[in-house]
Parts: C-alpha cells; structure tokens; sequence
C-alpha cells in the first residue's frame, strides 16, 4: 500500500492507497476512537480489483490533532475535504461502525462525492444511546472479535488520547443517523455479521428500510468488525456494487 499525506484545513491527513486503474474508487471509513489501522487489511485486499483508499481521520493515527476533538459534522467535513485534497469524487464509501453515520452524513451533505455506500455494522440505533447500553453491548461482542484487534486498539487509544476517544462515541451517540437515511440516493448495501451484539438485526432492517435503495446482507458467523475479522468476506460484497451498481440480495 502507498501512504499518502495532504493538508485539509491546516491538519495533516494521512492516508493509504492501494490499486490502481478506472472504475469507482473505494473509500473505508473507520469507527469512533480508533484510526484506519482495522481497515487497512480490507484495503489490501481490495487493490486486487478496485481502487481502495483509507484515511486517519483528524485526532486519530497518524493524521494531525486538533486542538479540540471534532464533532461527527466536523469529521464528515473532514472527509469530505480529504477527498477533494485526492481528488476522490462518486466514490463508494465503506463505513466501518461509527464510520457507517459519517459515510451517510457526507453522502446527504456532499452528494457529489458518494457513488455507492456499504454500511458494515452500522450504528447507534436509539436503544443504544446511552454509555451503559454501549458498554454493556460492546462488552458481549468482544468476545467473538479477532483477538489480534486488541493491541490495534489499545495503540489507537493511547494516540488519540481518551478525551477524543470519549468524544467520539459521545458524538456518534447524539446523531439520529435514521433520519438522514431517506435522503440517501444512492445504491446502499447494509452488512451486518450475524453475531453482531453492537447492532441489532432489527436495527440493522430498519436501516435498509429507510435507504430509498438499499439491501441487507447478514454474513453467518462473523461480529461486529467484519473488516477485520474476514475482510474476504466483504470483498466480493463491495466489488460487485462497485461494477454494477445494484447491491447484492442476500439476506442470512
């Protein structure tokens, strides 16, 4: 993979690329308190047959730390500036948890640049938002994540800092994500892993029912870190979206 580095807004953005060639580029978008060091190995995997880019995110990894954490609009604003500093547009955005309310906002507010979207795990339905409820569904779906998720974690933290890590989830809490939805007008595919504590498979339907054209796909065995866990798994997934433009139909 090639790092990249560009200025948005004053703050230095890292980012990696891999692939090359014609075709809508892929863009993966991390979660709340980490960096793009989880999606890296999705990235990997797509430069076989696409072009896939991700992106530290201000305050995270190896990007620039604002003096002070950004909210959820800030972030999105600052993707969407990252993008336009490479010269991305039309891309399909790949949102990872929390990654998944900053894809949908960016595609809402800066229609422009979404192609396609693939929400993998997507959060914080409205029984969740709550510190409790978050840490208590988080805690049970631990348990099934790659244990090699945990060190990436712990470093992503420790970068960071646990006042922007706080703010992150905070600001993922406080965004009704449902109700951008409807103005979401492009091909949406919604995955969930079938052992996903963090995301309800009810939620993850109400989700698709709102897309104006979105499908859910529930990928038997996996957690909430897809990506991770068996980034092969999304591949095919986001390849096929990619090239024709009709999310697949493959409920689990």
């Amino acid at each position: 993979m090639q790092r990249r580095e560009v200025v948005v807004d004053g703050e230095r953005m890292v980012g990696w690329r891999a692939g090359y060639g014609a075709g809508m580029p892929v863009v993966c978008v991390h979660g709340a308190g980490v960096s793009s060091r989880e999606l890296r190995p999705l990235v990997a995997a797509l430069g076989g047959a696409v072009r896939a880019w991700t992106v530290d995110l201000p305050g995270f990894g190896q990007s620039g730390k604002p003096s002070r954490p950004l909210e959820l609009v800030g972030l999105a604003d600052a993707l969407a500036g990252w993008m336009a500093a490479e010269r991305i547009s039309g891309a399909c955005l790949v949102g990872c948890s929390f990654g998944c309310q900053l894809a949908v906002d960016v595609a809402v507010r800066h229609p422009e640049l979404a192609g396609a979207l693939v929400l993998a795990g997507p959060t914080v339905d409205a029984a969740a938002r709550s510190w409790p409820k978050l840490v208590w569904r988080w805690a049970r779906n631990s348990v099934r994540e790659d244990p090699r998720m945990a060190p990436l974690n712990i470093a992503d933290y420790r970068d960071a800092g646990m006042r922007r890590v706080l703010s992150s989830f905070a600001t993922a809490m406080r965004d009704g994500m449902e109700d951008k939805l409807p103005y979401v007008g492009v091909p949406t595919l919604v995955v969930r892993g079938e052992y996903d504590r963090l995301v309800p498979r009810e939620w993850a339907e109400e989700v698709t029912r709102r897309l104006p054209r979105g499908r859910l796909v529930v990928l038997p065995g996996l957690p909430h870190m897809i990506p991770f866990k068996d980034p092969g798994a999304l591949v095919p997934l986001i390849v096929q979206l990619v090239r024709d433009g009709v999310p697949v139909v493959r409920h689990g």
